[in-house]
């Protein structure tokens, strides 16, 4: 049985001001940097340093690093299904004080043609990409976890149905000191999970070879073509380019 002392401790995390900014702007799911959260929280990163600690400890946040930067991120369903019920309590009890102005969370490239689409090494990356795993992650043909990522039978079959070589791919993978298969890749920008692995560089190389995207001269960002638009729509549904 929960104590109440766990209760009071879980709800005084939660309740701190500075804390409870951080994690409400955790739960649009994308991971931020705690350069970022001291930003949106109005604090001193040294301080922002001391609360994230707290709430890894807890349990509240996972912590992810890529390159040299530290990106935080919801733990799990289960905090975010309780910041929900705490933020339906207040906005119930605070009904007639009118809503209070969010700070927006900026991240990543200005550039929108960078934002959309283009190249992280040798895979996609951008709000295509992402939209692209998380279309797959819904259909159950892609499993991302914080220890991988699982590309499921019926995902490999329906990679291969839109010409996606993955024989080439496991091959590069068997390769002593190949890519991973299949491994998730926090985008820069959007700062939720792209394909990348063998998998991923695959889905790039298909992508190209059939002129559903080319590069944009001078830079990593890539267009989608109308052909691409079509067949990436058809394969995924239109939603990928919202």
């Amino acid at each position: 049985m929960l104590s109440t002392a766990a209760l009071a401790e879980t709800a005084a995390l939660a309740g701190d001001p500075a804390r409870a900014n951080m994690l409400a702007a955790l739960m649009g799911g994308r991971a931020l940097t705690a350069t970022e959260l001291a930003r949106i929280a109005g604090i001193t990163p040294q301080t922002a340093s001391g609360h994230l600690s707290r709430l890894l400890e807890a349990g509240f946040l996972t912590m992810e690093r890529q390159g040299r930067h530290r990106y935080h991120r919801l733990a799990s369903p289960a905090v975010a299904s309780m910041l929900e019920s705490i933020m339906a309590v207040t906005g119930s009890l605070n009904s007639g004080s009118g809503p209070r102005k969010k700070k927006a969370v900026v991240v990543g490239p200005r550039d929108k043609a960078l934002r959309r689409a283009r190249t992280c090494y040798d895979h996609l990356a951008g709000q295509v990409a992402v939209a692209i795993a998380d279309r797959m992650t819904e259909l159950g043909l892609l499993d991302f976890s914080t220890d991988g990522g699982v590309l499921t039978e019926d995902g490999a079959a329906f990679l291969r149905g839109i010409g996606v070589d993955l024989d080439g791919a496991a091959a590069r993978s068997s390769r002593r000191g190949g890519p991973i298969f299949c491994r998730p890749c926090l985008d820069w920008s959007e700062r939720r999970s792209h394909i990348a692995g063998s998998v991923g560089a695959a889905i790039c190389s298909t992508c190209f070879s059939q002129g559903w995207i080319r590069r944009l001269e001078g830079t990593r960002a890539v267009i989608v073509t109308q052909a691409g638009h079509t067949a990436l729509s058809k394969a995924f549904g239109p939603g990928i380019f919202e």
